[in-house]
C-alpha cells in the first residue's frame, strides 16, 4: 500500500474513533456522573422528549402609555435643571395606540423655553398633540413607536432566554411570530407552572414614596366604593389589569400624581391572597429596576428569613441616596409589578447603592423559593413588555418515547432494505458501501453531539435522508466503474476514473442541496431548522464516507485481489 494511503487510513481511524467516543454517552445512555471522557449527549427535541410549548402575545398599547409617560418625566427633570418648575399632568388613553401625557408648566413665560428644550433633546421622540395655555401635550412620535416595538420583541427574547438559561433547560428555542408574538419551546420541562411564571413576570422593579397624607380610612373609603361598582380583584386575572381597572375608576379622587398599589397577604395553606393592604404611592417612579446591578438571596440571622439583597449601578446608588436623603421619615414602596414587597420607613440617607427586599409570611422553604425566583428575574432582567399567553400545550414524554422507538423501528427497517440490496445488487463492493453508510451515520451523530444540537423528528428525517443521498452516491460511482469496465479498462484504471468522474457529480447534486439546507436554517424555525442541521451535517458527512472512504476501502480490496475480477 501507498504511504499517502497509510496517512488516509490512519485519519479515518482517528476520526472514527473520537466519533464513536462521542456517540458512547448516548448509545448507553451514560448518567453525568458516570467516569467517561465525553459527558454530553445529544440533545432531544420537544417533540422526542416532552415540555411546553407557549405563544406569548405582546400589547402595545400598555408599553406606549409607559413610554411616553417615561419621556415627559424625563422633560420635567431636564426643566427643573434650568430652573423651569413644572409637574407632570394625567396620562389620556381615550385612543390606546396614541397615549398622550400632559406637562404643566408653573409659570406661563415659561412655556416657550419649555418647548424648545423639548424640542432640542426629544425632537424626533415626541410630538406636541395639543397646548392650552401653561398645558403641553406630547405623544409619541411614528418613528419612536416602530423602534419600541422592534426593541421589546428583541429585548423580551433576550430576557427570557437569560430567565431559561438560569432556569436549568437544554436547548430551548426562542423565537418572533409575526410583529407582537413569541414563541417558547422548552423541551424536558417537568415543574411547568414556575417555568410559566418565571417566563411571564414582567418584573418591573420600582421605588416609590407612599403619601401618608391621605389617611387609611379613606384609601380603604376609595377602594370600597370601587367595590360597589363591581372593580375587585379574582383569582385567575392578571393583577396588573385589576390595578390598572382600579386607577382609572378612582382618578377623580386620587391626589394629582399618585396612585394605589396593593401589599397581598397569601395564605400559607392554599397559596391564595387573604387580604390585599392598599398604599397610596407615586404614579412615577424615579428609580426603576434598570438601575440594578445584581440581585442575589440572603438570610436574616436574626429572624432566620430569606430576603433579595439589591445591588445598584452606580447612577442607581446616587439617585437612590439622593431619593433617601430627602424623604428622610418618609416611608417608601419597593413595588413590583404592581405589588408592594414592603413599604420601610426611612431613617437616614442610604448610600452605597444597597437595598433589599423582604417577602411575605410562609415557611422557610416557601419563603426560599419565592426569594430565589425574584432574585433570577430581576438579576436576568426585567421583561420591557407585559405578555399574555395566548397558546400553551404539553407535550408529555410518552409521546417522545412513542416516536423515537417508531422512528427507530422505522430506521432499523428502512435501512436493513437498503443494505439487503445493495449487497445483492452490488455484492462486495455492496458491503463497502453498507461499511461507508454505517460511518456516515456515525458521523452524523457525533456532529450533532459536538455541536450541541437538538434532534427532533424532522431531524430524524434529515438523517433517513441522507442515508438515501449517500446510497445515491454509491451508485453514481459503482455504475461509472462498471462503465470503465466494460470500456476494457484494468480494474486499477475503471476505478480510478469511475470515482474521478462520479466525483464532481456527486458534489454538484449535495452543493444544491446544501443552498437548500441554508435557506431553511436562515429563514426557517422550529421543526424546519432541526431538519436542516442534520441535511447540513449528512451532506457534509456523506461527500467524506461515500467518496473518500468508499476510495480509500477500495483501493484496500483491489490491493488484496490483484489480478480478479471486481466484485461489483
Amino acid at each position: 500500500m501507498k504511504r499517502s494511503w497509510w496517512y488516509r487510513f490512519t485519519f479515518l481511524l482517528i476520526v472514527g474513533a473520537i466519533s464513536a467516543m462521542m456517540v458512547i454517552p448516548t448509545a448507553f445512555n451514560f448518567k453525568e456522573d458516570t467516569n467517561f471522557p465525553v459527558k454530553s449527549k445529544i440533545n432531544l427535541g420537544l417533540d422526542l422528549q416532552g415540555g411546553l410549548y407557549m405563544v406569548l402575545g405582546i400589547d402595545f398599547n400598555k408599553v406606549y402609555k409607559d413610554e411616553v409617560a417615561g419621556y415627559t418625566t424625563r422633560i420635567i427633570n431636564i426643566l427643573k435643571d434650568e430652573g423651569i418648575s413644572a409637574t407632570q399632568g394625567d396620562t389620556i388613553t381615550t385612543e390606546p395606540s396614541d397615549p398622550r401625557s400632559i406637562i404643566n408648566i408653573t409659570n406661563a413665560a415659561d412655556v416657550e423655553k419649555a418647548k424648545t428644550l423639548k424640542t432640542k433633546y426629544f425632537s424626533s421622540t415626541l410630538r406636541l398633540t395639543a397646548e392650552n395655555g401653561t398645558k403641553l401635550e406630547y405623544a409619541l412620535s411614528k418613528v419612536t413607536k416602530t423602534t419600541i416595538e422592534e426593541q421589546a420583541v428583541s429585548k423580551s427574547i433576550e430576557v427570557i432566554r437569560n430567565r431559561i438559561d438560569e432556569f436549568g433547560v437544554t436547548e430551548p428555542e426562542i423565537f418572533s411570530q409575526g410583529t407582537n408574538r413569541i414563541v417558547v419551546l422548552l423541551p424536558g420541562v417537568k415543574d411547568i407552572e414556575r417555568a410559566k411564571s418565571l417566563i411571564g413576570k414582567t418584573a418591573k422593579l420600582e421605588f416609590k414614596m407612599v403619601n401618608d397624607v391621605v389617611s387609611y380610612a379613606t384609601i380603604q373609603g376609595w377602594v370600597k366604593k370601587a367595590e360597589e361598582k363591581g372593580i375587585t380583584y379574582k383569582q385567575g386575572i392578571r393583577f396588573s389589569e385589576y390595578l390598572a381597572t382600579l386607577n382609572d375608576f378612582l382618578k377623580k379622587d386620587l391626589p394629582p400624581g399618585f396612585e394605589l398599589a396593593f401589599e397581598k397577604v397569601v395564605s400559607r395553606g392554599n397559596n391564595e391572597i387573604q387580604n390585599m393592604m392598599p398604599y397610596l404611592v407615586e404614579k412615577n417612579s424615579k428609580l426603576t429596576g434598570e438601575a440594578l446591578q445584581d440581585a442575589r438571596v440572603q438570610i436574616d440571622q436574626q429572624k432566620n428569613q430569606p430576603y433579595v439583597s439589591l445591588d445598584f449601578k452606580t447612577r442607581g446608588a446616587k439617585i437612590f441616596e439622593e431619593l433617601t436623603g430627602a424623604n428622610v421619615g418618609k416611608r417608601m414602596a419597593i413595588v413590583l409589578d404592581g405589588n408592594v414587597y414592603s413599604a420601610p420607613n426611612i431613617q437616614t440617607r442610604i448610600a452605597g447603592g444597597r437595598a433589599q427586599i423582604t417577602l411575605g409570611q410562609g415557611g422557610f422553604n416557601k419563603m426560599m423559593k419565592e426569594a430565589r425566583d425574584l432574585a433570577l428575574v430581576l438579576r436576568a432582567g426585567a421583561l420591557p413588555v407585559q405578555l399574555d399567553f395566548e397558546e400553551q400545550r404539553t407535550v408529555g414524554p410518552s409521546l417522545g418515547a412513542d416516536s423515537i422507538e417508531k422512528a427507530r423501528y422505522a430506521g432499523l427497517i428502512g435501512a436493513g432494505m437498503v443494505f439487503l440490496f445493495i449487497f445483492i445488487y452490488y455484492r462486495i463492493a455492496g458491503g463497502i458501501a453498507i461499511f461507508t453508510l454505517g460511518l456516515n451515520i456515525l458521523f452524523v451523530l457525533a456532529c450533532l453531539v459536538g455541536f450541541e444540537a437538538t434532534l427532533t423528528l424532522p431531524g430524524i428525517a434529515g438523517i433517513a435522508l441522507t442515508v438515501g443521498m449517500a446510497v445515491d452516491a454509491n451508485i453514481i460511482i459503482y455504475e461509472r466503474i462498471r462503465e470503465e469496465v466494460r470500456k476494457g479498462l484494468s480494474n486499477y484504471k475503471a476505478v480510478e476514473t469511475g470515482f474521478d468522474q462520479a466525483f464532481w457529480t456527486i458534489l454538484d447534486a449535495n452543493i444544491t442541496t446544501a443552498l437548500a439546507g441554508i435557506c431553511l436554517l436562515n429563514f426557517g424555525t422550529g421543526p424546519i431548522r432541526g431538519f436542516a442541521v442534520t441535511l447540513l451535517i449528512g451532506i457534509i458527512s456523506t461527500v467524506y464516507s461515500s467518496y473518500f472512504v468508499g476510495k480509500l476501502l477500495f483501493e484496500f480490496y483491489m490491493n488484496k485481489v490483484e489480478g480478479q475480477d471486481l466484485s461489483i
